[in-house]
């Protein structure tokens, strides 16, 4: 294994990982740091909330975009699976610890979803038709994408049979989902009840 193209490719994918993609947007349209208003976190859903629906898009599908690069970019150096599952770790970490923002980032659940979804192409219509269900029922985006997280290992398994990329799928949906306990529970004391967090009255219903 090429050592110096295991470091590059891992490097590039923490840096993919470190552009702050809401941060960027906020300050552009609203001058506004995004992780100092509504969920003060730094993703698309907030994005999606705080400046606008096509800015939230713009945020969502590039920081997909960068999980997506990462191990893209990994595999195409030629480098073995454990390297590429790196590389898709770090792309991640740096959303959550950027660089360019003194460490301080969002829960990294895009980008995780664009490690998985290159990995796993399968998931892309099972997950993705998932989320629109699950949508449809909660009126909560977060966390009908959160409950997708538990299905991506069980088609990396059933699909592609593959018992280490079902353990990587397993890492990668802890990571933003433990992110968000703590929203959680501060969702859970705002709106007053799990069921109210849960099921939503629209997509607008946020707290």
């Amino acid at each position: 294994m090429n050592i110096f193209s295991s470091v590059v490719a891992l490097l590039i994918a923490y840096l993919l990982g470190s552009i702050p993609t809401a941060y960027i947007v906020g300050r552009m349209r609203k001058g506004t740091d995004i992780r100092k208003v509504g969920s003060r976190n730094m993703g698309a859903m907030n994005t999606f909330y705080s400046v606008g629906f096509w800015w939230g898009a713009l945020v969502l599908f590039t920081d997909i975009g960068k999980g997506v690069a990462s191990v893209a970019i990994a595999q195409a150096f030629g480098l073995n699976q454990y390297v590429v599952f790196g590389a898709g770790l770090l792309a991640i970490i740096g959303h959550i610890f950027p660089l360019f923002l003194k460490f301080k980032g969002g829960k990294g659940g895009a980008a995780a979803v664009g490690v998985l979804i290159y990995l796993v192409p399968w998931s892309i219509p099972i997950c993705g038709g998932l989320f629109l269900l699950l949508l449809l029922i909660t009126r909560a985006p977060t966390i009908s994408y959160g409950i997708c997280f538990f299905f991506f290992p069980f088609v990396a398994w059933l699909i592609n049979h593959d018992i280490p990329l079902t353990i990587y799928a397993i890492i990668v949906g802890l990571i933003p989902l433990l992110g968000y306990i703590p929203r959680l529970l501060e969702m859970r004391k705002t709106g007053g009840s799990w069921l109210h967090v849960f099921k939503r009255k629209g997509l607008k219903d946020r707290f």
